[in-house]
């Protein structure tokens, strides 16, 4: 029968012992509980321990140490110690360590197999004729290299990097298979923040490189060039460890190092991050005072609120909430629609961190009694991200929620916005026309404006003249002419739209159709020659027709300036790092008629530390798209009203948000369960 003690639940089976630890085996409570267990495994001479990784999350160095230790007082006394399931980010620790050599380990096979051995390229191969085989490089580039490398004294994959020649990640596994050392991606969890004084921070940040874990005397650490022996020699004289290397790439290191040096109390899971690559763009203050360089060494508040933010763009979260409760702050990323606790700072410091977001977007600290919005702009990872303030007071406190905005993450490519063919098609086709009015629709964070920036992206010609009112604008595009609403002059949609049309517009964007007067111009802008692209919020694309005809535009010249609508939804991924398969039950088979398919293979995430164990990473979109043709038109102009025209659709070909859905779900993109919570069935 199963035991459990200490978090371990002991099993026995046969001559076996199996022992599944639980958690993090990061501190020394942990780590001694499992030493324990396994003595007492020994004390009873049960000498053949398996040890069930499996819902094991972390490892430290104390932890790997202690598994050493183990395994040769089982080996001592004639039995072993085995390890299996090992999750991807323990299998990378093994791998990193060595250990995967030094103890046995069994992967479970699953979906998250691991594998735990490297194979080296034959002795003697050089970089250049791995490159070559796998299509990675030109002769002539490789020439080019080595003249160079004469010239510069650089490394010859140094040098194909910096040309653009090969990616660094791909060169980075030659190199891993040239000289059979680890290639892995260095993330939190992957290095011991506990062992970074086995080297000074100083000297880690000018070789680049970073301590991950401390065995014994053996120090691993990752790099860029393992073959560097000034640098080896120099940190074996700091460190006093001989050195086991592991490749990374430098971008993951240089991020990674704040991390390991910060000291901070924070789970190193949810903060992310390198404060010191975070710059403000936009303040009042002096140049010399925007370089978070000169900061983060003056407080820890203003290196909490740098980690917190670079967390946020890491995970791709589109919004950052900070609020107070009685006893308890608390810190929420909105990641795919969903908000996720992240982290608990203490309560005294939840209004230092407010002042300083107030000091970085401009505004008056001492104001804590009225709402205040403003704008953050930073620099971070290489890029730059947006960020809308907005405070709200509350009964504990202000509440502050960030809106991120990363420029570098926006598709605008229209083949990128994951429409299915047929509706690409037809999306496409509706571009193409000269005139008439295109409408997006759905609800707010719906990816209207950014399938609305596809479409401009794809119609961007020197030979048109495209003009976009936008509240606010979001993303700069080049030859566009972008104008922003600003009510407090005056500037509103109309007013603009009317000066749009004496600007010779070939195409115009109308970023929301809010009120009656922007919707008659819009529709008389497509009825004299210009295509007119605009959203509106409503729950499908036929209840578009209705809304504005509810605003008050008639029906007849809405029947005649509407060409299509197009509604959609942001449905959660599959995180690929848990996904899992699984066969379609009968009942689902039976309600969507299925049974032409043969047996329907579906698929779910389990839920892991990538995905905050949701089972979902990334989004895509689902659409309805409709094409207004003479029929339906006549329904317009006959002000049939909604059910009518809905009643007329699902009789056409066109597939509802539900069917586009469905058809992601037999895909293996997206789970039934997803498509249901955004899309009601009726």
């Amino acid at each position: 029968m199963p035991s459990e003690t200490n978090n371990i639940v002991r099993t026995r089976a046969g001559t076996l012992t199996y022992l599944a630890p639980e958690g993090a085996l990061h501190d020394s409570a942990a780590v001694n509980a499992l030493g324990t267990a396994i003595e007492d495994c020994a004390t009873r001479h049960e000498l053949r321990v398996v040890l069930d990784l499996g819902k094991v999350s972390l490892l430290s160095s104390q932890a790997l140490a202690q598994l050493l230790a183990c395994s040769a007082r089982l080996a001592g006394l004639g039995g072993w110690l085995r390890l299996t399931a090992p999750n991807p980010l323990i299998g990378d620790i093994l791998l990193a360590t060595g250990l995967n050599r030094r103890l046995e380990v069994f992967d479970s096979g699953g979906p998250e197999s691991h594998p735990l051995v490297i194979t080296p390229a034959p002795s003697g191969q050089r970089l250049g004729d791995i490159l070559l085989e796998r299509g990675l490089a030109k002769p002539e580039q490789l020439a080019e290299a080595a003249r160079l490398q004469g010239q510069l004294g650089l490394r010859i994959g140094r040098i194909l990097i910096e040309k653009g020649w090969v990616p660094e990640h791909e060169l980075l596994q030659a190199l891993s298979t040239q000289l059979g050392v680890p290639c892995l991606n260095v993330r939190p969890g992957l290095f011991d923040p506990g062992i970074a004084e086995s080297l000074p921070q100083d000297m880690a940040r000018r070789l680049g490189v970073l301590p991950m874990f401390r065995i014994g005397s053996e120090l691993t650490l990752a790099t860029t060039d393992p073959q560097s022996m000034p640098v080896a020699d120099e940190i074996e004289r700091a460190s006093g460890c001989r050195l086991r290397w592991v490749l990374a790439a430098a971008e993951a290191i240089h991020k990674s190092l704040f991390e390991a040096y910060s000291g901070s109390a924070y789970d190193p899971d949810l903060i992310d991050g390198n404060t010191l690559d975070l710059e403000i763009i936009e303040s009042s203050r002096s140049a010399d005072a925007n370089t978070i360089d000169e900061m983060a060494a003056g407080s820890p508040v203003i290196n909490l609120v740098n980690s917190i933010i670079q967390r946020a763009i890491h995970d791709n979260a589109s919004d950052i909430h900070l609020e107070l409760f009685r006893a308890k702050a608390r810190v929420r990323f909105r990641i795919d629609g969903v908000l996720y606790e992240v982290m608990n700072p203490r309560p005294d410091l939840f209004p230092a961190l407010i002042s300083r977001l107030k000091v970085m977007a401009n505004l008056d600290i001492a104001e804590r009694r009225l709402p205040q919005d403003g704008r953050i702009q930073v620099s971070t990872q290489g890029r730059t991200v947006d960020l809308r303030f907005s405070s709200l007071p509350g009964i504990y406190g202000e509440k502050v929620v960030l809106r991120v905005l990363d420029k570098g993450s926006t598709v605008l490519d229209l083949h990128r916005l994951g429409l299915a063919e047929g509706n690409l098609e037809r999306f496409r086709r509706l571009l193409a026309r000269s005139h008439g009015l295109l409408l997006v629709t759905g609800p707010t964070g719906s990816g209207k404006t950014t399938t609305l920036y596809g479409a401009i992206d794809h119609l961007r010609s020197i030979e048109k003249n495209i003009v976009t009112i936008e509240d606010p604008v979001e993303y700069q595009l080049d030859i566009i002419n972008q104008n922003q609403v600003n009510e407090a002059v005056g500037l509103t949609f109309p007013r603009i739209l009317r000066h749009v049309l004496r600007q010779d517009p070939d195409i115009i964007m109308v970023g929301e159709i809010r009120d009656r007067q922007t919707a008659e111009i819009a529709v008389q802008a497509a009825l004299t020659g210009h295509l007119v692209l605009s959203t509106l919020h409503t729950n499908d694309a036929v209840g578009a027709v209705a809304r504005l005809v509810d605003m008050g535009v008639e029906p007849y010249l809405l029947s005649s300036a509407l060409i299509g609508v197009m509604a959609q939804r942001l449905v959660r991924r599959i995180c690929p790092e848990c996904r899992t398969t699984y066969i379609a039950p009968p009942e689902l088979v039976d309600r969507f008629e299925w049974q032409r398919r043969g047996q329907v293979m579906l698929a779910r995430g389990r839920g892991c530390r990538s995905c905050y164990d949701s089972g979902y990473k990334g989004r895509l979109a689902i659409h309805e798209l409709i094409e207004i043709d003479r029929p339906l038109q006549s329904l317009i102009v006959a002000d049939a009203g909604y059910e009518a025209l809905r009643d007329h659709v699902r009789r056409g070909p066109t597939p509802g948000l539900f069917d586009d859905g469905l058809e992601r779900v037999l895909a293996g993109t997206t789970t039934l369960e997803e498509i249901s919570r955004v899309v009601l069935q009726d």
